[in-house]
């Protein structure tokens, strides 16, 4: 499939050294000791007094030839493993939102870890999407396993890849325990590191944190799967300027991109991003702008120059509700971005601008999934394609409903909707005038309904929960 370009491959070239300039002349604070004395055995200047980490040129390019062109996400269920880009686009759920609309009151309420346990159920059995990045936070999570009440309603109800993050490093050891526990050991674990992670270590504009950098460098030292997002937002953290955003965070990607090369040379990675641009007028983080979508095609350019996975959060919503503005900011983000040559998309589920997770949503995400997937196809151009034969025989003013070859056909060429709405007008109304919220509602609750295929065996639950005792419930359970 060949892609659209905003740049020629000397304005890639440029954007590049311009990247080089601001890493080498401006550089970037890092707050992270073990980060800085990374950087600073590796050829990097560093203040010690202030933490300002420069970059000299020879140093990032050097270790830029270390990158590598794929990153596996790996699932609990070997069939579901995805690798970037073979597989492209892999479809990711939006995460961490503390809230989520009820399905049984339509109110909007805090997230418990048996919302986790519902959605993760749903993705599973929603084909569109490939990755369960945990959707919500947990309000009823005990103080010492905030980070286990998310992860274990996960993994327990989703067989596909899961991924999250963590805010320190004892939950991180602790999901990790997780993980080895359900494997049946630690040695087991590490052959098929089922959990992935993933942090924004990078606060534009070029400053570097404690905590996730720790996360980064931890499990980066493992061999674990782990990698970044960079979230420059125009106006507030970033130029207002897309080509100057673009430059920053193409720098901090670098950055980044480099610590996680100096410690482990040829460790997967992936040029991630949140580039938005703010909404002046008042300030608001306009993440389903269109701009967004325009600065991931622009970063996704970058990525296929450093010959890179490029992906994102791209395709989130500002609206409140299940509306056209929520409809078009999803689908005209990520159909561009596609075209563009993005790979991941972190796209299915929240309202208002990440901070709700709606089940109605995330059906209608699944249903956007699957058209992205089916554009990606393309046209298929092949002898037998063309119809000739069939074309002559049907001849003018024929039919070719009674045609075999339409029988034969018609469910690989034509993607059938089951949100969208087909049927006349009339038969809509003596239906109940049903909209997509509606539809999408229905289906949520018709999966959740069902025995649930990817639920731990009982001997395993009993397992993990004896290792952890106080555990939240972590089953899924239509809200009745």
């Amino acid at each position: 499939m060949r892609f659209s370009d905003f740049f020629t491959s000397e304005q890639k070239q440029r954007i590049h050294e311009a990247s080089l300039d601001i890493l080498e002349n401006t550089g970037l604070l890092v707050h992270n000791e073990k980060a800085r004395n990374i950087y600073a055995k590796h050829g990097c200047q560093v203040d010690t007094q202030t933490g300002l980490v420069k970059f000299p040129a020879k140093v990032v390019e050097e270790y830029r030839k270390s990158f590598t062109p794929k990153y596996k996400f790996t699932a609990r269920d070997p069939k579901f493993d995805r690798i970037l880009p073979d597989d492209r686009p892999i479809v990711v759920t939006a995460s961490s939102a503390p809230n989520v609309i009820d399905p049984k009151t339509g109110e909007e309420r805090r997230a418990t870890s048996r919302d986790i346990a519902n959605i993760a159920y749903l993705i599973n059995e929603l084909p569109g999407f490939d990755v369960f990045s945990i959707s919500t936070l947990a309000d009823d999570a005990p103080k010492d396993q905030v980070s286990i009440s998310r992860f274990y309603p996960a993994l327990k109800n989703c067989l596909k890849p899961v991924r999250s993050n963590t805010p320190t490093i004892r939950d991180l050891e602790q999901v990790l325990d997780l993980g080895y526990t359900i494997a049946g050991s630690k040695e087991a674990y590490m052959e098929r590191p089922f959990i992935n992670h993933h942090y924004c270590p990078v606060v534009s504009p070029l400053t570097m944190d404690v905590e996730s950098t720790e996360a980064v460098i931890y499990l980066t030292e493992k061999g674990l799967p782990v990698y970044g997002t960079i979230v420059p937002n125009a106006g507030l953290t970033a130029p207002m300027s897309l080509l100057g955003q673009l430059v920053l965070g193409n720098a901090e990607f670098l950055a980044l991109s480099v610590l996680i090369q100096m410690i482990r040379p040829g460790a997967p990675l992936i040029y991630a991003v949140l580039s938005t641009v703010a909404d002046m007028r008042t300030g608001a983080y306009a993440s389903g702008a269109i701009e967004t979508g325009i600065m991931q095609m622009g970063h996704t350019e970058m990525a296929r120059f450093y010959n890179v996975p490029s992906g994102g959060y791209i395709g989130l919503t500002n609206a409140h509700v299940n509306d056209a503005q929520s409809g078009y900011e999803t689908g005209m983000n990520t159909t561009g971005a596609l075209l563009h040559g993005a790979d991941l998309f972190n796209m299915g589920g929240l309202l208002g601008s990440l901070l709700t997770f709606d089940f109605a949503k995330a059906v209608i995400d699944n249903e956007i999934a699957l058209m992205l997937k089916h554009v990606n196809r393309g046209i298929s151009f092949g002898e037998e394609d063309l119809c000739l034969d069939l074309i002559g025989k049907v001849g003018p003013g024929g039919s070719y409903i009674e045609e075999e070859h339409t029988v034969m056909n018609m469910r690989d060429v034509t993607f059938f909707p089951k949100v969208a709405t087909r049927e006349m007008r009339i038969p809509w109304i003596q239906g109940g005038r049903l909209d997509s919220h509606a539809h999408a509602l229905a289906e949520a609750k018709k999966i959740l309904t069902k025995e649930n295929p990817a639920r731990f065996s009982e001997e395993l639950d009993a397992k993990v929960r004896a290792h952890f005792p106080g555990l939240v419930a972590g089953d899924a359970s239509w809200y009745e």
